[in-house]
């Protein structure tokens, strides 16, 4: 009904400007006729949405923007408004949090005050959406336990494309740079993060995850995994090898990341003692993959699961460096773990002063 309202509203300016130009009313008047016709357009109940405005834009590029992202519904009309405003001279970059169908003078005032509305918030890949949501509190001032909730509500998610199997938006918060508006919610928060994760998702993914028969959900619970556990850059298509070929197997994960998600907090260590913990995340108790992400994947992430190296590796240790040892037999890993401890003892023996 909104539409149909708006439809009529800007319908309703043809014959007032015809009126206008048949009375033959002097030209300032008839523009200020015109500007405020034109500034009724639009309302202020619509869902909030992130514009960005990048230096340099041009008027035209801003409208299209504004466009694409649902704030304004007639761009043609609207470029005609902001010209008379003056907004062609005034144009200010930023970031913008705009309603959907927004007040059309609303939407100029905005864009004409500019920068100073815009804080920057760093997500790093692989940090848990608790941690997300301590990180939201302590830069963006968004209470915990409401961007927690925002994340776990079934019917948000779904509206931002978040598959349906997901509990939560854990995996879909992109880690990346946001610059965002000041004030800016957690519902607001969550939208603009998974908003980010959808921009990133290449068109031709879908047909590599049904050549891989894997589901979205899945890929991106890979993806975690494989971000947590990777240090060193170049390892990462190789630990997304022994996942696959383990999936492939039907053997088990065991994989440590998952075992410490399990917990609710991150372990310094994975001792023995923690595989037994009593949890669906835990890989080293349950085949196949946990129930969701236990992190965010960035693109790196993403793109190693989707493409793993043609290795014939099952299994891999870390070194104190960082990097990984893989290996293709239970042989091979047992003196790949031999070697880490003989680095390690060597890492912890003094060193003899040079004679």
């Amino acid at each position: 009904m909104r539409n149909v309202a708006r439809q009529r509203r800007t319908a309703g300016l043809a014959p007032a400007i015809e009126l206008a130009l048949q009375f033959r009313t002097p030209h300032s008047a008839f523009r200020i006729l015109l500007v405020g016709a034109l500034a009724a357009c639009g309302s202020s109940d619509g869902p909030r949405v992130t514009v960005t405005i990048p230096p340099g834009t041009s008027l035209d590029a801003a409208v299209d923007s504004l466009a694409a992202n649902h704030v304004i519904a007639h761009p043609g009309t609207f470029r005609l408004y902001a010209r008379l405003r003056g907004l062609a001279g005034s144009l200010k970059s930023g970031v913008y949090l705009l309603r959907q169908d927004e007040s059309w003078s609303d939407v100029v005032a905005a864009l004409e005050r500019g920068r100073g509305v815009e804080q920057r918030f760093t997500v790093r890949e692989g940090l848990r959406l608790a941690e997300v949501a301590d990180l939201a509190r302590a830069q963006l001032k968004i209470p915990r336990d409401s961007f927690l909730a925002a994340a776990e509500d079934s019917s948000l998610l779904v509206s931002v494309g978040v598959p349906a199997e997901a509990p939560s938006a854990e995996g879909y918060l992109f880690p990346t740079t946001y610059l965002l508006p000041l004030g800016i919610g957690a519902r607001e928060l969550v939208r603009v993060m998974t908003h980010q994760f959808t921009q990133q998702w290449s068109p031709e993914w879908q047909a590599r995850l049904d050549s891989l028969h894997f589901s979205r959900h899945e890929l991106v619970t890979l993806a975690s995994i494989v971000e947590a556990e990777v240090r060193y850059d170049p390892d990462r298509p190789f630990v997304s090898a022994v996942y696959h070929n383990r999936l492939k197997r039907g053997m088990r994960l065991e994989a440590d990341p998952t075992v410490s998600y399990a917990y609710g907090r991150r372990l310094r260590r994975v001792w023995e003692k923690n595989l037994a913990v009593r949890s669906p995340y835990n890989t080293y108790l349950h085949a196949g993959l946990p129930p969701g992400p236990i992190g965010q994947p960035g693109r790196a992430g993403l793109l190693a699961a989707l493409y793993p190296a043609d290795v014939p590796f099952l299994y891999f240790v870390a070194q104190p460096d960082g990097k990984h040892i893989f290996s293709a037999t239970y042989a091979e890993h047992l003196a790949a773990i031999q070697r880490v401890k003989q680095l390690k003892r060597a890492a912890r023996a003094p060193q003899r002063p040079g004679r």
